[in-house]
């Protein structure tokens, strides 16, 4: 199955200068403004591009673009990419299944990282839904 992600023409600017910046690939970008933030889906791989020696790279496109980026590395695998996501909470699992027609991710992180996975206000976990569903076309994440 093969998805595509719609970006605005924000996200699309941002994708552009991160990439021009660090030299890494994005194959996502989310922007919360709300936040002043903005979440880049690296390729995978990509991941010390985009940070760059002692950050350099990554603190350059924060000046740049006036905003905190959050680098996520992108994986095919379902399982990695929802690691990737939740880190730094441990995931001890993930089970892909289909109800009434909904593909859900049952994610089993420790019992003492639940916290971090759903973060404050369940911020990260709403972020985790939304990029799996644009990334991997799943229709949910619970965490368990």
């Amino acid at each position: 199955m093969k998805l595509t992600v719609k970006l605005d023409t924000e996200g699309i600017r941002y994708i552009g200068i991160f990439e021009s910046s660090t030299g890494a690939g994005v194959k996502d970008c989310l922007v919360d403004n709300e936040a002043n933030k903005v979440i880049m889906v690296v390729k995978k791989g990509d991941m010390g591009l985009a940070i760059g020696r002692n950050g350099v790279n990554i603190n350059k496109v924060k000046k740049l673009l006036n905003k905190e980026i959050e680098v996520v590395e992108h994986s095919p695998d379902l399982k990695e990419f929802i690691e990737n996501l939740l880190r730094p909470a441990s995931v001890k699992s993930v089970e892909l299944l289909n109800k009434n027609d909904k593909l859900c991710a049952y994610v089993e992180v420790l019992t003492k990282h639940k916290g971090i996975a759903i973060g404050r206000d369940g911020e990260r976990i709403k972020r985790v839904k939304l990029l799996v569903k644009r990334n991997q076309g799943i229709d949910n994440v619970i965490i368990k």
